[in-house]
């Protein structure tokens, strides 16, 4: 991966700074693909990914950690996320980046929660596609059961220490994900309707083994965006950029080969 640097923005009269690393073809003549990580990722924890992606498609990709991940400026301390940031992070946060680096129209390419961001913000701003990897777009008894082991886990196994490797402040980001998810409010956490406005292309990728959500979610995306492409990966949990890279590489590079155009 390239050199990582670093952009100032201003948001909601605090100043935030983001890590952002470009990879792949810098005169590719395709919009850039813009990687959106999980809900505990961040630059670094794409590893590889999207470096291989775009170098082996001839295109040239944005890779960042949101504000509250790796090195981008921490969530306040004692200032819980709100039910809605998945909708500020693709309304608010993501605009403001993207004009920040001056990107217009681009590729987006979420996972999980970046994959819930990608959706959120197609449905108001104009992009040339969405790859949807693992996304949310409502809660489940799965997903709880998962966060909430996930919970333990850090309280009670190495997971704190590994996942330190990745971000400046790991508590930040974990208890920022991990308390909003197991809020009660957020139970009713649902962006069903709010798909039917994307006029875009999108693709919707799940493992067939993923443990934080079951195939309606992307089988939910296809009945509200008529225009979506469904992808099951057999032997898969919820990162199949991890499980299933070179399926997941093969299929996200055919699907912008095709709709590029359109």
């Amino acid at each position: 991966m390239r050199r990582r640097r670093f952009v100032d923005l201003r948001w909601r009269e605090r100043p935030l700074r983001i890590e952002y690393a470009w990879v792949g073809d810098a005169a590719s003549p395709q919009p850039p693909v813009v990687f959106l990580h999980e809900g505990l990722g961040s630059l670094a924890m794409w590893r590889d990914f999207p470096q291989r992606f775009c170098d082996l498609h001839g295109l040239r990709g944005l890779v960042f950690s949101r504000h509250g991940y790796g090195h981008s400026t921490p969530k306040p301390a004692g200032e819980p996320w709100p039910v809605s940031y998945l909708h500020e992070q693709a309304h608010e946060a993501l605009p403001l980046l993207l004009e920040a680096l001056a990107i217009e129209r681009p590729w987006l390419f979420g996972h999980s929660d970046g994959g819930s961001i990608a959706l959120l913000h197609a449905a108001r701003f104009p992009v040339a596609g969405v790859i949807a990897v693992a996304p949310h777009i409502f809660v489940e008894d799965l997903s709880i059961a998962s966060i909430t082991a996930a919970r333990e886990a850090y309280e009670t196994t190495d997971l704190r220490s590994r996942l330190a490797r990745y971000h400046a402040d790991v508590d930040s980001a974990f208890r920022g994900w991990n308390d909003v998810w197991l809020d009660p409010a957020f139970r009713v956490w649902n962006i069903e309707a709010e798909l039917e406005a994307i006029t875009c292309p999108v693709l919707a990728v799940q493992g067939v083994d993923d443990e934080y959500g079951t195939l309606e979610q992307i089988h939910g995306i296809a009945r509200r965006v008529p225009q979506t492409r469904l992808v099951e990966l057999a032997h898969c949990a919820h990162s199949p950029h991890r499980d299933q890279p070179e399926r997941l590489i093969a299929e996200a590079g055919a699907f912008i080969k095709a709709t590029a155009h359109t």
